[in-house]
């Protein structure tokens, strides 16, 4: 028998781990993502009050084409950031979720930056 390790228990040790360290702020809130098979999603949080400031995702109406390759990661990332100056903020914590940072999680910052925020 095969034993296939567990990869998002493995994700969750690790999101875990980068958790205890960072944390947003109001000053400085947390860009969080989440990467499923099919799409892909970022929120901007304050973690002091646990309330959700700004949310992108691939899954929207307004998004077209697929939501599981590099550009729609991109245009999440612009779409995220472009909605986080309109709420006021400017600079932010970057929380990659326990994924690498490679491939659509590196896109989604690439478009983040390049709409302006930084990290």
């Amino acid at each position: 028998m095969i034993k296939r390790p567990n990869t998002n228990a493995q994700r969750m040790k690790r999101h875990k781990r980068v958790r205890s360290k960072i944390s947003g702020t109001p000053a400085r809130p947390r860009l969080n993502v989440f990467r499923s098979e099919t799409n892909i999603y970022a929120q901007v949080i304050d973690d002091t009050v646990g309330k959700t400031l700004v949310s992108a995702s691939s899954l929207e109406k307004s998004f077209e084409g697929s939501g599981s390759n590099m550009e729609a990661a991109k245009k999440v990332g612009k779409i995220v950031a472009e909605r986080a100056k309109a709420a006021g903020i400017d600079t932010v914590v970057f929380d990659r979720g326990g994924y690498l940072y490679h491939g659509r999680v590196k896109a989604l910052a690439e478009g983040a930056r390049e709409g302006g925020l930084q990290f």
